[in-house]
């Protein structure tokens, strides 16, 4: 009996060391959030900011670009202020193995997914500024070409930030498929996959 008891300690203790490393997995996921949406706040700010200033000392088609990025940029503020305060809510949460999993998941997903439609957006500048130089407008030749250029901007940040939680990704798998034991101090868990 006291064979099974020293064992059993020692697989607790070897997936208690597991655990620790799942929880530098998912300390990681979240800095990379994190430090995304500080890139993005602070692309939202720097864009309200000159877009205000110009907006307000501008005329034309320059006028209206710098109103379209202080418009766009404060929905893209929210988006980071939302983000960021998810990132300090969950900053020293513990996940099971199964948590971080879906986790990681859903935010490669995501990104994957944002990107899609930051192609949309730069289609749809591509139309709206064509489409004022068809009508000789101002206003949808300076609208396109701001959600062009906050399009290619978001395109590129979800490119990054996709590339890098997908490395991250990379490792907790593999991280799972080696450690698929799993003790969070209070129970053990073995992650399946079916």
């Amino acid at each position: 009996m006291k064979k099974l008891y020293t064992l059993l300690f020692l697989i607790i203790s070897i997936k208690c060391f597991a655990q620790d490393s799942l929880q530098t997995l998912n300390f990681n996921r979240n800095h990379i959030k994190n430090t995304g949406m500080q890139v993005l706040g602070g692309w939202a700010v720097a864009n309200i900011a000159v877009g205000g200033i110009g907006w307000a000392r501008t005329a034309g088609q320059t006028r209206y670009f710098h109103q379209m990025n202080a418009i766009w940029n404060v929905a893209n503020l929210g988006v980071a202020i939302l983000g960021y305060a998810s990132t300090q809510r969950d900053r020293n949460r513990t996940y099971t193995a199964r948590e971080s999993l879906d986790e990681q998941k859903k935010l490669e997903k995501i990104f994957l997914v944002n990107g899609a439609l930051d192609l949309v957006y730069i289609g749809s500048g591509l139309y709206v500024s064509h489409r004022g130089i068809v009508n000789n407008s101002d206003q949808s030749r300076g609208y396109g070409n701001a959600i062009i250029m906050q399009g290619a901007f978001l395109l590129l940040f979800d490119t990054v930030m996709y590339s890098s939680e997908k490395n991250a990704g990379n490792k907790l798998r593999a991280f799972l498929m080696k450690n698929p034991i799993t003790f969070d101090g209070q129970k053990i868990g073995m992650l399946v996959n079916f």
